[in-house]
C-alpha cells in the first residue's frame, strides 16, 4: 500500500507535523516489518502510540542488517555509506526518488531560496570516488538544476577551483561551495580568499585524511582561509532522505517535515529535555518508504525552537541498555 506522500511537504505547524507523524508511524507499523517487530519486543502497537512521545526509535544500526521497506514496491535505487574494506555498510533503499529529489529541493530553498540563484561549486573528492553517495546525487542534481555554466564538481584540481571562485567573486555571482572538511582545508592550504559572495558550506568528515577537528577549529580555519565570517554546514547521512543546515552558529535548523530529539545515553528509550546531551533521534517524514524514526551514533543538544547542535558521536557502547540490535 503507497501513503499519499504530498502532505508531508506541506506541514506548517506543529499541529500538523505531529498529525503527519502519527500517520507515517501508523502505515510503517502496518507495512514495514522489521520496525513492526521492533516496535512489538517493546510493546509499541498501533494501539498505543498515541503522540510523538511514544513512538519508538529504531538504531541505525539496522539500515546495515536488515532491509527497510514500507511496503512491497520495487527498489528504484539503493545509496550506500562509505565504510572501512570488509566493514557493513548502510544501504538505504529508495523506491521513490522523486521523493528524495521534492526533498532536498524544498528543504534547499526552505532555508536559501531558489537553486537557481546561484552557482554551485562542489568539493566532494571522497564521496566522487566511490559509487552509491545519496549526497553526490543531491549535489549533482543542485549543479543541473543550477543553470549556471561554471556550476560544477571538483576532484583534486583545486587551482581551477580557485580560479573559478575568484573570477565569480568578482562577478559578484551568487554562489555556493559545498565540500568535504579535508578537502575544504587542502584547498586553503595552497589558495588564499577573501570572499563576499560565496557561501562556504561544510558536509563533515575528514574521511581519514586528516585528523579529526571539533567544530570550532575547523570553522576557524576555514574562516580564516576563505576571508569569511561564517561558515555554513549541511547535517545529512544515507539513512536520511533530508537535510538540516547550520547557518554557520553550528546550530542546525530542520525543514517542517524533520525534527531533532535527544535520548538519554543511558536509557536509549527515554528523551532528554532541552539543553541537555544526549543521542540523536530523528524523524524523516520523507523516509516514508524506509523507515522515518531512526536512532542515530550522534551525540548533541536540542533545544527549545527545535534547533540542534552536533557535539559528537558515539562509539558501539551506543546500545548499552538495549539488547535489540540482535532482532
Amino acid at each position: 500500500m503507497m501513503m499519499n506522500t504530498e502532505r508531508i511537504f506541506g506541514i506548517n505547524t506543529s499541529a500538523e507535523f505531529e498529525s503527519e507523524t502519527l500517520s507515517v508511524f501508523h502505515h510503517q507499523y502496518r507495512h514495514n516489518k522489521v520496525y513492526q517487530e521492533f516496535c512489538n519486543y517493546l510493546g509499541k502497537t498501533n494501539d498505543t502510540v498515541q503522540k510523538i512521545n511514544d513512538i519508538p526509535f529504531l538504531p541505525i544500526a539496522f539500515f546495515k542488517s536488515k532491509t527497510l521497506l514500507t511496503g512491497k514496491q520495487e527498489i528504484e535505487t539503493t545509496f550506500t555509506s562509505s565504510g572501512t574494506t570488509g566493514a557493513l555498510t548502510s544501504k538505504h533503499h529508495v523506491i521513490d526518488l522523486t521523493l528524495y529529489e521534492q526533498s532536498y529541493l524544498k528543504g534547499f530553498a526552505h532555508f536559501y531560496g531558489e537553486i537557481q540563484n546561484y552557482c554551485v561549486l562542489a568539493l566532494l573528492p571522497s564521496y566522487l570516488e566511490r559509487e552509491g553517495s545519496s549526497l553526490i546525487y543531491m549535489v549533482n542534481d543542485l549543479i543541473q538544476k543550477s543553470v549556471h555554466p561554471e556550476s560544477g564538481f571538483y576532484l583534486h584540481n583545486t587551482t581551477a577551483l580557485a580560479t573559478s571562485l575568484e573570477r565569480l567573486e568578482k562577478a559578484g555571482t551568487r554562489t555556493i561551495l559545498i565540500g568535504v572538511s579535508f578537502a575544504l582545508l587542502d584547498l586553503i592550504e595552497t589558495h588564499s580568499f577573501s570572499l563576499s559572495n560565496t557561501l562556504v558550506m561544510e558536509t563533515g568528515g575528514m574521511k581519514g585524511r586528516r585528523k579529526e577537528l571539533i567544530r570550532e577549529e575547523l570553522h576557524a580555519l576555514l574562516k580564516k582561509g576563505f576571508g569569511l565570517t561564517h561558515i555554513h554546514s549541511e547535517y545529512g547521512m544515507t539513512e536520511l532522505l533530508s537535510q538540516a543546515y547550520s547557518k554557520g552558529t553550528g546550530i542546525f535548523k530542520c525543514p517542517p517535515w524533520m525534527r531533532v530529539f535527544a535520548r538519554d545515553t543511558e536509557d536509549p528509550l527515554t528523551l532528554q529535555g532541552y539543553g541537555k546531551t544526549g543521542g540523536l533521534n530523528i524523524i524523516d517524514l520523507a523516509n516514508v518508504h524506509s523507515c522515518s524514526f531512526i536512532a542515530t551514533q550522534d551525540l548533541g543538544k536540542v533545544y527549545e525552537d527545535e534547533s540542534f547542535e552536533i557535539i559528537g558521536r558515539f562509539d558501539h557502547s551506543d546500545v548499552r541498555g538495549c539488547n535489540l540490535m540482535v532482532l
